[in-house]
This record gives C-alpha cells, sequence and structure tokens, in this order.
C-alpha cells in the first residue's frame, strides 16, 4: 500500500476507531519510555528488563493496529 494513503488510513481510524485511537495512544507511550530508556549511558538489569517488556509490549501494539487497519481495508473492497 502506498505510504501516503495508509498514513491517510491511520489519520482515519484515529478519529472514527476508538480501540485502534487507544492503541496508538499506548503504542507512543510505549515509544516515547524506550527514548528515555536509551538514552540512559548504562542499564540496570530492571531497566533491560523494562526496555524488553516495552519492545514486547510496542510490537504486540502495532501487530493489533494492523490488524485492524487490514479489517478495514478488507470491509472497504467487500
Amino acid at each position: 500500500m502506498e505510504r501516503n494513503a495508509q498514513e491517510e488510513l491511520r489519520a482515519h481510524l484515529m478519529a472514527t476507531n476508538e480501540e485502534f485511537s487507544r492503541l496508538a495512544s499506548q503504542h507512543s507511550e510505549y515509544a516515547s519510555k524506550l527514548e528515555a530508556l536509551e538514552s540512559l549511558p548504562h542499564l540496570t538489569n530492571d531497566e533491560e528488563l523494562e526496555e524488553k517488556r516495552l519492545k514486547k509490549g510496542k510490537l504486540r501494539l502495532k501487530d493489533q493496529m494492523e490488524a485492524i487497519m487490514s479489517q478495514y481495508r478488507s470491509q472497504q473492497v467487500a
């Protein structure tokens, strides 16, 4: 899918789909927390575990958002 069309779909779903909006918000929150951890010179064991947890959570959220986008696209075609 063309990048611009995908961005338009994301914007549309952010405005019209409460679940997608919630997932995107949480994804953004995880990304911010990861940035903060990655800016540290050294991570403690707990911080390393938190980093892994955030990365897995962020990926899970992205997969859920992609599933909603795919479902929306298939409904538009049908």
